[in-house]
C-alpha cells in the first residue's frame, strides 16, 4: 500500500482513510495507523471469510448462541434455517449480530475457528494493526483494528463480485419460514441514498466506539472508499473525502495492455491505473528489465517488467511480453499494487494450464 503526501481533510473523524481501491493508494488520513474500535465494521471481515470460505447455498440453521446474541438483530428464530447468501445480506445490511454468529458457526464450524479464520485473513492482506475477538464488533478491549487497516480491507474485499453485489444492494427480501410475510431488508447505510455514484460500505455504532462508517463510491472508472472512526458527522465526512478524492487524484492510465516497449519489438502485459495529482505526473519514472531466455516463463513470451516510480518510490509493477504470445492476451488485469490483485506469476500458471491441458478451470 502506498501512501499519498497527504493533508488530512477537516472532517469529524478520530481517525480516517481515503483510498483509491484499484492501485491501494491511501490519498488522504488522519491517525491511519492508530488502533481504534470499530464497532460493527467488524462485519466487512466476517464477510469477506465468508464469501471465500462457504457455500453461498448452503442452510445455515440458527443456534441458540446466534439466537441469543445481543445488540443489533435480524430476529431470527431458535432453529430457523436461512441460506447463507441471505444471511450475509442482512448481515451487510442489517448488521444483525445474530447472522454474524450463524454465518461464523456455520463456515467456521464454531465462533473460536471463524475468528482464527478472520485473524488469518487480517495477516494476508497486510493488516498489522488489527486483531479480531468475534464476528460481529461488539467492544472487547482486544478487538480493534485502525483506518488504514480497514480501508486496506475494504479495496480488497471490494474486488470480490459477490461481496460488491451485497454491499451495493440497498433492499433485499428473503423467505421467513415463520411467517406468512418476507424479511424486508433496507440498507442502514445512507450514503447509497446520499451521494452520487456511491455503492457500498458497512456502518457500525457502540458506545464505546461511536459512530464508524465504511462508504464506497464510483466515479467513471475510479471506485474510491472512505472509513471514518469515531465520526459524529461522518455522512457529512463521506461526501467531502469523496469530492475531495474524485477532484484531487484521478486514476490515470500510465500503460495499456499491448503498449509498445521503446527500443524493443515486445509490449505491455496489462494496463496499469493509478491515482495521481496533477503536480505528481512530473514525479513518474519507468524503468525496463530484462529476464535471460533461461526464466522458466521464457518459452511462454515473458521477458521483463517495467517498474513504475513516483518520486523514486515503487508504485507497481507491468510485465513486457513477446507480441502475439499467450502472454500477450493476459490483458487488463490489476497491477500487483492493487489489494486483491492476481500477481501475474499466477496469470502465467493459468496460460500454461490452457496450453497444456485445455483447461481454463481450476
Amino acid at each position: 500500500m502506498t501512501i499519498a503526501n497527504q493533508r488530512s481533510v477537516g472532517v469529524s473523524a478520530q481517525g480516517y482513510a481515503l483510498i483509491d481501491v484499484t492501485s491501494g493508494r491511501i490519498l488522504s488520513g488522519r491517525k491511519g495507523d492508530e488502533r481504534m474500535r470499530i464497532a460493527s465494521l467488524t462485519k466487512v471481515m466476517t464477510a469477506i471469510v465468508a464469501i471465500e470460505h462457504g457455500k453461498l447455498s448452503d442452510l445455515v440453521k440458527v443456534s441458540r448462541n446466534a439466537y441469543a446474541k445481543e445488540g443489533s438483530s435480524l430476529y431470527l428464530k431458535l432453529g430457523e434455517e436461512m441460506s447463507l447468501e441471505n444471511l450475509l445480506y442482512g448481515l451487510m445490511l442489517r448488521s444483525g449480530n445474530d447472522a454474524a454468529v450463524a454465518i461464523a458457526e456455520h463456515v467456521g464450524q464454531s465462533l473460536e475457528g471463524f475468528v482464527y479464520m478472520m485473524n488469518a485473513k487480517a495477516e494476508e492482506i497486510g493488516m498489522s494493526n488489527t486483531h479480531f475477538d468475534n464476528p460481529h464488533g461488539l467492544d472487547t478491549d482486544t478487538h480493534f483494528s485502525s483506518a488504514n487497516d480497514m480501508a486496506k480491507l475494504t479495496a480488497y474485499a471490494l474486488h470480490n463480485p459477490v461481496f460488491r453485489q451485497i454491499s451495493g444492494t440497498k433492499l433485499r427480501k428473503a423467505p421467513n419460514p415463520n411467517e406468512s410475510w418476507d424479511y424486508v431488508w433496507r440498507n442502514k447505510n445512507k450514503m447509497l441514498f446520499l451521494y452520487e455514484g456511491a455503492d457500498g460500505g458497512k456502518t457500525g455504532y457502540t458506545k464505546l466506539s461511536g459512530r464508524t462508517l465504511i462508504s464506497s463510491a464510483t466515479r467513471g472508472t475510479q471506485q474510491l472508499a472512505v472509513v471514518t472512526l469515531n465520526a459524529p458527522s461522518d455522512w457529512s465526512d463521506h461526501r467531502q473525502l469523496f469530492d475531495y478524492g474524485f477532484a484531487k487524484y484521478p486514476l490515470r492510465e500510465i500503460a495499456k495492455a499491448g503498449d509498445p516497449v521503446e527500443n524493443t519489438a515486445f509490449v505491455t502485459g496489462r494496463d496499469f491505473l493509478y491515482p495521481l495529482g496533477d503536480e505528481e505526473v512530473s514525479g513518474l519514472t519507468k524503468s525496463v528489465e530484462f529476464v535471460p531466455p533461461e526464466t522458466p516463463d521464457y518459452i511462454l513470451g515473458y521477458r521483463g517488467k517495467i517498474t513504475i516510480q513516483l518520486k523514486g518510490q515503487s508504485i507497481g509493477t507491468i510485465p513486457v511480453v513477446e507480441k502475439n504470445s499467450p502472454l500477450s492476451d493476459v490483458g487488463a488485469f490489476a497491477h500487483e499494487a492493487s489489494p486483491g490483485a492476481v500477481p501475474f506469476t499466477k496469470h502465467v500458471m493459468d496460460v500454461l494450464r490452457v496450453v497444456f491441458t485445455g483447461n481454463t478451470q481450476d
